[in-house]
């Protein structure tokens, strides 16, 4: 959990296809603990052809038999059909022109917000907003909660603590 805190937790992604993988990952934890995702992401990595949406978007009811069958991830049946499912939803994204990353850093207008660094919050208004128009293109998974919790991994929120030496350095 260090390494990952230090090198890769909040640090902004602009990269659509890792800032979908971590959305499907953070889809994979809820109800579970995050170092379980994180401990069997490299399974799910092998497992996801790499997290490309593209091979993704074509898996169909033999890809889930194989992945219900992987004790390498976790085996639930709806998550798997989610990550399927958000892999098309992407896929039509790109086909209408529509980065995802510029998609989710819309929201901020391209820019990190920065907590208090006092507070731990479970959900805002602004992973509200952003869960809703998730769920409206046809994601499943995204509540706001875990929305928040992806907008913490990937940046888009700086929540490190105030006396984190991260908050700074990500600040810059």
């Amino acid at each position: 959990m260090r390494a990952y805190h230090d090198e890769e937790w909040g640090v902004p992604q602009r990269d659509s296809r890792m800032l979908w993988e971590m959305l499907m990952l953070e889809g994979f934890q809820a109800g579970l603990a995050w170092i379980t995702v994180l401990r069997k992401r490299d399974a799910f990595r092998d497992a996801f052809a790499g997290f490309d949406p593209a091979r993704v978007a074509r898996f169909g009811e033999r890809d889930i038999a194989r992945l219900l069958a992987n004790p390498g991830i976790i085996r639930s049946r709806a998550k798997i059909e989610a990550t399927i499912a958000g892999a098309r939803v992407y896929r039509e994204m790109e086909k209408r022109g529509e980065s995802f990353s510029d998609f989710c850093w819309s929201f901020t207008n391209g820019e990190t917000l920065v907590g208090d660094g006092r507070s731990v919050l479970a959900s805002t208004p602004l992973s509200e907003r952003i869960s809703r128009e998730l769920k409206r293109r046809g994601f499943k998974f995204v509540g706001p909660t875990i929305v928040y919790a992806w907008m913490q991994a990937v940046g888009i929120v700086n929540d490190h603590s105030i006396d984190c030496f991260r908050r700074k350095q990500i600040g810059r």
